[in-house]
């Protein structure tokens, strides 16, 4: 069970990052917030790779166009998801992000020409249809979230979507490098240059939540990573779901929202859809090798 408890570590991380960015999103611009996270996300690396040697693995690689597509989609799905959660309750958010391996599944299928049963592209229009469902009412409604809020947040999903088919031609390539150091090299210089020209003198209590986002980011980033050197992906999968409870947690703690009907409906079909897709594909892939299909956790 390492991997699994790692990855519910890291989902905690990742949502308490959304969570204590979401706060400061009312009185900080996405430069300052991104580019204050990268400054504290590069120098702890280069630390513990001063104290040990080898730390997060080699840093050159044979493909740097592949690495520059990473660092791109990686700096556009942060930044997108700031914007997306200044304005969408935590858990709205997570529903559309939920359909990330649906898009990358979509991706892998286009551009690394992996085979997708059909079976499996119909639960992904059914995931489609479940974010579809738990939106409408608040699209519809007279305190709907603007419309930028969702841009912005399928934006950041597609942005990782493609993050993870990147991920997945570089899985010969491990270390923490790709994913720390070169991404916050890059958000230093892009958010740096923002965060310049909209700086807001924090208080002391807000720099210190404006660093703790770099070692929050950190920590989850570590922790998925160590998660799946443990455990391949087919059984950590369906516990990324976690995040949806967790986020829901937050919003009831933080802001005092509650999910509305349409929202658990829709959750549940988006859950139900990516699990049954992935159970679809690795069916696939199990028939194509002729090998038994694994019974799942």
């Amino acid at each position: 069970m390492k991997g699994p408890a790692l990855l519910l570590a890291g989902i905690v991380l990742f949502s308490l990052l959304d969570a204590n960015s979401k706060l400061l999103s009312g009185q900080y611009g996405v430069g300052q917030v991104i580019f204050l996270r990268h400054a504290v996300l590069v120098p702890a690396f280069l630390l513990a790779r001063a104290l040990w040697p080898g730390f997060g693995g080699p840093l050159r690689t044979r493909r740097p166009g592949l690495h520059a597509v990473r660092v791109a989609a990686m700096l556009l799905s942060a930044a997108s998801f700031f914007l997306a959660f200044r304005q969408l309750p935590l858990a709205v958010g997570y529903l559309v992000f939920f359909t990330a391996p649906l898009l990358t599944l979509a991706l892998a299928a286009l551009l690394l020409r992996e085979p997708v049963p059909r079976r499996a592209w119909a639960w992904c229009g059914l995931g489609f249809a479940g974010v579809l469902l738990a939106i409408a009412p608040r699209l519809a409604g007279t305190e709907a979230a603007p419309l930028a809020g969702y841009l912005a947040v399928g934006i950041g999903t597609l942005a990782f979507a493609v993050t993870q088919t990147v991920n997945r031609r570089l899985r010969d390539e491990p270390g923490l490098a790709g994913v720390l150091l070169w991404p916050g090299l890059a958000g230093l210089a892009l958010f740096g240059a923002l965060a310049a020209r909209d700086w807001v003198a924090p208080s002391a209590a807000d720099w210190l939540r404006l660093g703790l986002n770099g070692v929050i980011a950190g920590g989850a980033v570590v922790l998925t990573a160590a998660a799946y050197r443990h455990a391949d992906a087919a059984r950590l999968g369906p516990y990324g779901f976690v995040a949806l409870p967790v986020s829901v947690a937050l919003d009831l703690a933080v802001w005092g929202l509650w999910p509305d009907p349409a929202m658990l409906a829709g959750g549940a079909v988006v859950v139900f859809a990516c699990v049954m897709s992935e159970r679809a594909r690795q069916a696939g892939l199990a028939r194509r090798a002729g090998a038994p299909l694994a019974t799942p956790p």
